[in-house]
C-alpha cells in the first residue's frame, strides 16, 4: 500500500474536493456496517431512490467492507434455486470493480439483512438488485472520493480496481483502509454513476451458479441439510381434513417409545419429538392410528367446482375499461375456461429447524419466502415481541409459491418453545406437503370477444372468478399451528385489491390493441380448500384463457396465429419477441406429420414485467389422448440482462413446469378430505415426457431497465400447448388440464 501522508478526511473536505456525489447507507433493521455515531437527520424529500434503497436507502444496509477489505452485500431476497444470488453477485461486483468471487451475499435474514418482504413476483432484481447495483456504485465513488482526499488529487484521475483505488501513477490504496468510522453509513443518492454497457466485464455475461456446487456435492445445500448439536427430531399428527378435532389419543403408549422425547399437544396440533428421526417417524405412524378425529363433510362436489366458485362471489371490481363493449356482428366468440386447485409440487417435504434459547428468543431456519412477515407470525403464534425471533433463510427443494414452508416454520418455532435448549429438526411427511400446503387457486374465466369487417378485435369482455392469491403469513392465523392450537388464531380477513402487480386479476387485461374492452374482477374471498399464492398468480389462467380466445379469433379471421397477434400489438418490444420466437422456430403453415400439431402464444408478464412469446409443436395419441411437447422455442425480452444462463434457466424450468400443469396437474378431493395425497394420484411431468429440445432466445436490452424474469413463461406455455392441441385434434379444450382423458373425449365425439 501507499504511505503518503494521510489527509484529514472530513465531510465538507470530500464533497469539495471530488466530483463525485458522497453517499452511504446505514443498518434500517439489518446490520450492515456498524455505526458508532447516530444517522444524520433524513433530508428533505426529494426524488425517489431506486429498487429497494426508497425502502432501505442506507448504504450500509446492503453493503459492509471491513477492515480487511473483505465485502459482504445483504439482500432481503431469497435463493429459491432461480439464481438471484449470483445475478446479485454479478451486480455488486461490477459496480464495485472487484471479482465475483470477492463478494461475500448474505441472503435473507431478519438478523443482518433489509426487509425486502417476499421473494416474488419476478421481482427481486427489479428490486434488490436495483438497490445493491446503486449502492455499489455510490459506496465505490465514496472511496474514490474518500482516496482522492487522501492523496490529494483529482477524483476524476483515481480508479477503482480489485478492491484498491488506484492513482494514474500506480499508488494505490485498499477499501478496508478507506472505510473506517462511518463513511459507509449515509444515505443513497437518487443517481448513481453506473458503468456503461461497453464497459460492462460481469453483466450481460453468464457466470455459473454460486448456489449449484453444494447441491451436487452433497453440502448443506437446503434447509433439509441443517445439522445442530444437540439436534431433536419431530414429526406431526395432522388432522385427516380441515376442521377435523382432536377427540383422544394413547399418549402412553408412544412415550415408552424408543427414543421419544415428547409427546406434544396444542388443541389440534399433535406431534412427537425423538432423538433420531427415524424414532420420529414410527412413533409419529404409531400416533395417528391411536389418535381419534372428528370429521364433518365440509367440500363440495368437485365436478361442480366452477359453479361453487361463481356462488361465491362476495363483490365485481373493474380492472380495466375502455370504450363500450357492443356484440352486434356475425363474427363473435364466447368461451369458459376453468383451473383446478394446484399443487406447489415440492419434491422435497417442507422442513425447518428451531432453536428456543435460554433468555426465550428463538432462531428459525426456514425456507420461507418472506422472513420477515414470518418472522411477524411466529412471533404472533408464540406470544413474542418481533425482536426475540430470528428468521433464516435457508433453500429448499422447491416453492415458487407460498407452499408449506412458512407453516413448517410455525411448527417447529411451537415445539421448541415447549422444549427450549434443544434444536428442533421438524419435517413434513409427503401426504402433510400434498394435503396441508396452500394451493394454487381454482379459476373460473369468461370471455367474449367479436372481429370487425376487417378482422380486427373490436370488442372484448373478460370476467374472472378467483381469490386474492396470496394468503401468506403475516400473523399466526396464517400458519396452520395458529389455527390448530388450543386458542386458534383466525386467518386475517382478505380483500379485492386491484393494483398494478395484480393476483388474481394478473394479466386479465390483454396487451392487444381493443378498442373496446371491459375486464371484470368477481371476487371470492373465501376457498373451499386452502390456498395462496403459486408461481406466476392469476397470469396462469388468465394468459391461458386470453391466448387460447386469440388462436380461436385467428381461425375465425382466416389470418395465420402470430400474423393476428402482430397485427393486435402497437408496443414494439412485443412485436420483437412474438417474431423472434416465429422465426427461431420456422414458424410455417406447413403440414405436419399426422397426430403433429403446432401452437404458439405471447405475454407480457403483469404487463409491465418481461415478455415472453413461445411455440411448440406437439403429438397426440389418437388410441390414448397422450399428449406430448416435442419442441418448444421461445424468445424473452427481460431488459437489462445480468445472466444470460440464468434467464435460460429460469424460462426452461418455467416451460417445464407450466407443462406439467397443464397436462397433469389437479388436486383432488372428495366431500370431506385432499384424496391427491401421493405422487400416483397426483402426477406430474416426469422426464420421459419432457421435450426433445426447450430454447430459448433473449433480446438484450442493455440500456433499458431490469424487468424480472421468473414468471413470464408460466401462461403463455400453457396456451401455446393447448392451441398445439387444438391444431392436432381440431376442438378447443377449454378446462385445465388437458389430460389423456379429456384429449381423448375430445376426439372421440
Amino acid at each position: 500500500m501507499d504511505t503518503l501522508n494521510k489527509m484529514e478526511i472530513t465531510r465538507r473536505g470530500l464533497l469539495a474536493g471530488t466530483g463525485f456525489l458522497m453517499v452511504s447507507f446505514s443498518v434500517s433493521g439489518a446490520l450492515g456496517q456498524e455505526a458508532s455515531q447516530p444517522a444524520e437527520a433524513p433530508a428533505a424529500k426529494g426524488p425517489p431512490l431506486p429498487g429497494g434503497l426508497a425502502d432501505d436507502p442506507y448504504l450500509d444496509s446492503w453493503i459492509k467492507i471491513g477492515a480487511d477489505s473483505h465485502i459482504t452485500v445483504f439482500t432481503g431476497k431469497a435463493e429459491l434455486g432461480q439464481g438471484i444470488k449470483t445475478a446479485l453477485i454479478q451486480l455488486a461486483a461490477e459496480e464495485l470493480q472487484v471479482e465475483p468471487a470477492d463478494i461475500e451475499m448474505i441472503t435473507a435474514d431478519t438478523g443482518r439483512t433489509p426487509n425486502e418482504g417476499y421473494t416474488a413476483g419476478s421481482q427481486s432484481i427489479t428490486g434488490s438488485g436495483v438497490a445493491i447495483r446503486n449502492a455499489a456504485a455510490q459506496v465505490r465513488d465514496l472511496l474514490i472520493a474518500q482516496a482522492a482526499s487522501r492523496f490529494g488529487l483529482d477524483a476524476n484521475t483515481l480508479q477503482a480496481k480489485g478492491k484498491t483505488i488506484v492513482t494514474a501513477d500506480g499508488h494505490s490504496v485498499g477499501y478496508g483502509e478507506l472505510v473506517s468510522g462511518q463513511i459507509l453509513h449515509l444515505k443513497a443518492q437518487p443517481q448513481s454513476r453506473l458503468t456503461p454497457p461497453s464497459a460492462l466485464r460481469y453483466i450481460g455475461k453468464s457466470m455459473q451458479r454460486v448456489d449449484i456446487p453444494d447441491k451436487v456435492t452433497g453440502g448443506v445445500a437446503y434447509v433439509q441439510d441443517l445439522k445442530l448439536d444437540g439436534m431433536l427430531h419431530a414429526r406431526l399428527v395432522r388432522p385427516p381434513s380441515y376442521g377435523a378435532k382432536l377427540q383422544d389419543f394413547d399418549q402412553s403408549s408412544i412415550a415408552s417409545m424408543p427414543g421419544v422425547v415428547s409427546v406434544i399437544r396444542d388443541g389440534n396440533f399433535l406431534a412427537v419429538v425423538a432423538e433420531q428421526e427415524f424414532q420420529a417417524i414410527k412413533a409419529m405412524r404409531e400416533l395417528t392410528t391411536l389418535a381419534k378425529w372428528e370429521e364433518k363433510p365440509s367440500l363440495p362436489e368437485q365436478a361442480n367446482l366452477p359453479a361453487v366458485l361463481e356462488s361465491l362471489e362476495r363483490e365485481v371490481g373493474t380492472v380495466a375499461q375502455s370504450g363500450t363493449p357492443t356484440f352486434n356482428g356475425p363474427k363473435i366468440f364466447e368461451a369458459t375456461y376453468t383451473r383446478p386447485y394446484t399443487s406447489h409440487g415440492s419434491i422435497g417435504p417442507s422442513c425447518s429447524v428451531a432453536l428456543m434459547d435460554a433468555d426465550g428468543s428463538v432462531k428459525v431456519w426456514t425456507h420461507t419466502q418472506g422472513v420477515y412477515p414470518d418472522r411477524g407470525a411466529i412471533a404472533d403464534l408464540l406470544g413474542l415481541p418481533n425482536e426475540k425471533v430470528r428468521a433464516i433463510h435457508m433453500p429448499s427443494a422447491g416453492c415458487y409459491g407460498h407452499n408449506g414452508a412458512d407453516d413448517a416454520a410455525g411448527d417447529a418455532a411451537l415445539i421448541a418453545s415447549k422444549l427450549p435448549g434443544r434444536p428442533i429438526r421438524l419435517q413434513w411427511m409427503r401426504e402433510q406437503e400434498h394435503s396441508w400446503e396452500p394451493f394454487g387457486p381454482a379459476m373460473v374465466t369468461k370471455v367474449k370477444a367479436s372481429l370487425d369487417a376487417n378482422g380486427k378485435i373490436d370488442n372484448w369482455t373478460y370476467d374472472l372468478w378467483s381469490n386474492t392469491h396470496s394468503t401468506r403469513p403475516g400473523k399466526a392465523g396464517e400458519l396452520i399451528a395458529g389455527r390448530l392450537k388450543e386458542n386458534p388464531v383466525a386467518p386475517l380477513p382478505v380483500k379485492m385489491e386491484i393494483t398494478p402487480l395484480g393476483n388474481g386479476d394478473r394479466n386479465a387485461d390483454p396487451l392487444y390493441v381493443i378498442p373496446n374492452r371491459r375486464i371484470l374482477w368477481h371476487f371470492v374471498a373465501q376457498m373451499p380448500v386452502r390456498v395462496s399464492a403459486l408461481r406466476g398468480l392469476g397470469a396462469y389462467a388468465n394468459v391461458f384463457s386470453i391466448e387460447s380466445t386469440m388462436d380461436e379469433l385467428s381461425r375465425i379471421a382466416n389470418v395465420d396465429p402470430v400474423e393476428f397477434r402482430l397485427r393486435h400489438l402497437a408496443d414494439p418490444r412485443a412485436r420483437d419477441v412474438v417474431q423472434m420466437a416465429a422465426d427461431k422456430f420456422g414458424w410455417s403453415n406447413s403440414k405436419l406429420p399426422d397426430g403433429h400439431g403446432r401452437g404458439f402464444a405471447f405475454a407480457r408478464y403483469k404487463n409491465h414485467a418481461a415478455y415472453l412469446a413461445i411455440a411448440v409443436e406437439a403429438k397426440v395419441e389418437r388410441e390414448t389422448g397422450r399428449a406430448q411437447v416435442l419442441r418448444a422455442v421461445a424468445a424473452i425480452d427481460s431488459g437489462q440482462v445480468i445472466n444470460p444462463d440464468g434467464i435460460r434457466n429460469q424460462t426452461e424450468g418455467g416451460i417445464l413446469q407450466s407443462m406439467s400443469w397443464t397436462l397433469y396437474e389437479a388436486v383432488t378431493f372428495d366431500d370431506t378430505r385432499i384424496t391427491s395425497t401421493d405422487w400416483s394420484r397426483y402426477p406430474i411431468l416426469r422426464f420421459a415426457s419432457v421435450p426433445e429440445t426447450v430454447d430459448v432466445h433473449i433480446i438484450d436490452r442493455p440500456d433499458q431497465p431490469f424487468l424480472g424474469t421468473g414468471e413470464a413463461a408460466q401462461g403463455p406455455t400453457s396456451a401455446a400447448v393447448a392451441n398445439a392441441i387444438r391444431d392436432i385434434v381440431g376442438k378447443r379444450l377449454y378446462d385445465l388440464p388437458l389430460t389423456r382423458e379429456r384429449i381423448k373425449a375430445a376426439i372421440t365425439v
